[in-house]
């Protein structure tokens, strides 16, 4: 295991109520769960905008039922576009065996161009999840990211388990793509 999956391993949960999907951990090593980096400062900002403020943003994170996976293990964020939507397509069964295990209430794809991948992958796995896009807070999108994520955050379920979280589970397929 990589130092990138021991680390996030240390940050899963119990029980992942929503799972944040990202595209791949970036080449430049500047990892969501090793702090201090942009992502994970758009996704404090959004969430403490929404849930206020209050201890280790990592650790409130996790207690919520949170995780953030990435669709590709390895980094792809260096690679000239064809290999990178080739690793991408490789990464879907992966993805899909990590939903089935994980059991997810809701499913947030962190990048708009990988959410289609992210949806087979969960159809694939017969999840239950609702789903959500948003944009990747990078290049323009830091705005965007922000709007769509404070949308969100109240109708995504956290442990201890509230009204919203028990609801989203009772969504259709159909009713949970429509979303997107």
């Amino acid at each position: 295991m990589t130092d990138i999956e021991t680390t996030r391993a240390s940050y899963r949960p119990d029980r992942i109520t929503t799972l944040f999907v990202g595209e791949s951990a970036p080449a430049t090593g500047d990892f969501f769960y090793y702090g201090e980096n942009a992502m994970l400062r758009h996704m404090k900002r959004a969430t403490e905008a929404v849930l206020g403020e209050g201890g280790d943003f990592l650790e409130r994170f996790k207690s919520y039922g949170w995780y953030l996976d990435d669709l590709v293990l390895t980094p792809v964020d260096k690679l000239v576009p064809s290999e990178r939507r080739a690793k991408r397509l490789a990464a879907t069964e992966s993805l899909r065996d990590r939903i089935a295990a994980y059991r997810p209430l809701v499913i947030v794809s962190v990048l708009i161009s990988i959410r289609s991948i992210v949806e087979a992958a969960a159809k694939a796995a017969e999840s239950n999840a609702l789903l959500f896009g948003v944009p990747f807070p990078g290049v323009g999108q830091q705005a965007r990211f922000h709007r769509e994520m404070i949308e969100i955050i109240p109708r995504l379920p956290r442990e201890p388990m509230n009204q919203e979280g028990l609801a989203c589970s009772t969504y259709t397929f159909e009713e949970r793509t429509s979303f997107w």
